[in-house]
């Protein structure tokens, strides 16, 4: 969910994000001073390191790293080692995927006002270069819509009709076609990239929040107890359409099938994107596309401040399929944090769960299981705080869970023990500085 309606400081993907060197470089910095001399003048290697931690720089990894490991930057081996600190291919590669969600955004018409609200703005022949993102050798294939099955009364055709809207523009399918782009990366991508909550419906469908079966069948209750379970409003948007709007898993299925076999004689990387609710769909049709897709190629899910959308048997099946998920998360961002009233996080989280629930009446309990409130986290984090970042103002709900806030935290993260980039030129700075002598 987007809780405003447009980022103040749009990405443009022309930007490379500087590549920052590991956070060891200021842990090793001795706190000794000389008493010798009156000025500041730091060592030739720590001006080279200070100047290697600057904002202008532009430092490229090297076309081979990105091309040969590719398959461990999206998650083959779980992004063991690339995470803390994180690692300067990834860390592109992390804020390249936010900047096609961010062209979502930028490509979507707010003006409730417009005969078209809710649509994409611009063609897909020019959305990627309209919306910020120049030069990416990408090409839009698919244009993707999402519908909700709430039903509307009656009354509501009084309303204006921004409030009316069941059908909405979400995102979109785009694949690489630029030969230096496919050798650079080392393989063609396919990527998907979705919005967050906008419209009206979109924020109802939020609020059904309770866990539903991913299939209709009629099961056993010791089956319903391990079968894979979704957030229902998600499910709702995924699955739902109308008469003249297939729904967003019907579009998905048909693009990803074309596409496959389109290219089916060359590597290919399917790359799944997404903010907010754009995170759970993303997640969602990953699982779809595994599931009803063979032989689909290497799947990966890259989301941007996610609600939980999944029992522990959802997670499960998910890794079973292999699919990888590296999930951005704002510690300071509440929409992360829910739904659901108990997290299962771990194999042996059962124990914990009853441990929490122990002191409640039967009733509550009752109600809490009877209710399917019981969500799980799933994939692998990528952790950040707003309270790390020196260029945020404030630290309220809608500003922890922009993108944009997103892209800036990942721009700037060095390691768990060195979070930001910006504190440790800082004490590069005052370990290089020696003391005015008297």
């Amino acid at each position: 969910m987007r809780l405003i309606f447009k980022s103040p400081f749009p990405f443009k993907a022309t930007v490379v994000p500087p590549q920052e060197p590991p956070c060891r470089w200021c842990c090793v910095v001795s706190s000794k001073t000389s008493n010798l001399t009156k000025t500041a003048r730091a060592p030739v290697k720590w001006e080279r390191l200070l100047d290697e931690l600057g904002e202008t720089r532009d430092q490229t990894a090297p076309p081979s790293r990105l091309s040969q490991r590719w398959m461990e930057y999206h998650g083959i081996n779980n992004w063991e080692g690339l995470l803390d600190p994180l690692d300067d291919v990834l860390r592109g590669e992390i804020i390249r995927y936010g900047s096609f969600v961010e062209a979502a955004y930028q490509s979507f018409n707010f003006d409730p006002s417009s005969p078209t609200y809710a649509a994409c703005r611009y063609a897909k022949s020019t959305m990627l270069e309209r919306s910020g993102v120049h030069g990416c050798g990408y090409e839009v294939t698919k244009q993707l819509h999402a519908t909700s099955s709430i039903p509307l009364p009656r009354w509501i055709e009084r309303m204006p009709r921004w409030m009316q809207v069941q059908s909405s523009w979400i995102g979109y399918v785009a694949v690489c076609n630029d030969k230096e782009e496919i050798s650079r990366l080392g393989r063609r991508d396919i990527v998907i990239a979705l919005r967050g909550t906008i419209t009206c419906l979109e924020w109802l469908e939020n609020l059904r929040a309770t866990l539903t079966r991913l299939s209709g069948d009629r099961l056993s209750p010791t089956e319903q107890d391990n079968e894979p379970m979704v957030e229902a409003g998600v499910l709702s948007l995924y699955t739902s359409g109308t008469n003249t709007c297939p729904s967003l898993q019907q579009l998905l299925r048909e693009e990803v099938l074309k596409l496959l076999k389109l290219y089916s004689d060359e590597p290919l990387s399917l790359t799944i994107t997404g903010h907010s609710l754009g995170a759970s769909l993303a997640i969602l049709a990953a699982y779809d596309i595994k599931t009803t897709i063979k032989h689909s190629p290497h799947l990966s899910v890259i989301s941007f401040g996610g609600p939980r959308v999944g029992n522990r048997s959802f997670r499960h099946h998910l890794e079973q399929q292999g699919t990888k998920v590296l999930r951005i998360v704002n510690s300071d961002d509440l929409i992360t944090k829910v739904p659901g009233f108990f997290v299962e996080d771990h194999d042996g989280v059962v124990q914990e769960e009853n441990a929490r629930v122990a002191h409640l009446t039967n009733w509550i309990q009752k109600r809490v299981k009877d209710s399917r409130w019981v969500y799980a986290n799933i994939g692998h984090e990528l952790r950040l705080s707003s309270r790390d970042s020196l260029k945020l103002n404030s630290i309220d709900v809608a500003t922890c869970h922009d993108l944009q806030t997103y892209l800036d935290l990942v721009h700037g993260f060095v390691s768990s023990t060195c979070p930001f980039r910006a504190g440790a030129r800082r004490m590069l700075k005052k370990a290089t500085t020696t003391p005015s002598v008297k």
